[in-house]
């Protein structure tokens, strides 16, 4: 079996931790938690014929990364940089992000997720927000936990791309 640990960071209120519960769980709340330093989950799938274990690391939010924990990042083998789709802000937080944590952890495969999409007639975060980091040539994908949409597809994507 392969262990891989994910970290997954943004701001605050994006919904790092409904992702997380929404992926190995399968369930949603409305009810808001704000997690302190970092929540430590598990998972166990099959990609490929190989066993992988998942140890998901839901970094606290933070709307400015100015002093990452490297602790935190030691070992990560892969990211998913949570955005709001409902705050553009958000979604330039983890653009500034990314470089800060690839000076750190260095060339590990990474994700863009846009949460709530199904909130999206609401949102602020526009196609051309999305298409400009695609030419960047970060992959991009939305998510919403509430629903459940492209919640699984996000996290095998990142485990395909580890493995």
């Amino acid at each position: 079996m392969f262990a891989k640990k994910i970290c997954m960071l943004g701001s605050f209120s994006v919904g790092k931790t409904s992702l997380v519960t929404r992926y190995v769980h399968s369930i949603f709340s409305d009810q808001y938690l704000t997690t302190v330093g970092v929540k430590i989950s598990k998972k166990v799938l099959v990609v490929n014929g190989q066993e992988v274990s998942l140890v998901l690391w839901d970094m606290e939010g933070k709307d400015e990364y100015s002093n990452i924990n490297l602790s935190h990042l030691r070992g990560a083998m892969g990211l998913l940089l949570v955005a709001d789709g409902l705050r553009k802000e958000t979604l330039d937080e983890i653009c500034t992000l990314h470089s800060s944590v690839a000076a750190l952890v260095g060339d590990i495969p990474c994700i863009f997720l846009i949460n709530k999409t199904d909130l999206a007639e609401r949102w602020e975060v526009t196609d051309g927000d999305i298409t400009r980091l695609k030419q960047q040539s970060f992959k991009v994908m939305k998510t919403s936990a509430k629903t459940g949409q492209g919640v699984d597809t996000a996290f095998l994507a990142l485990t395909e791309a580890m493995l």
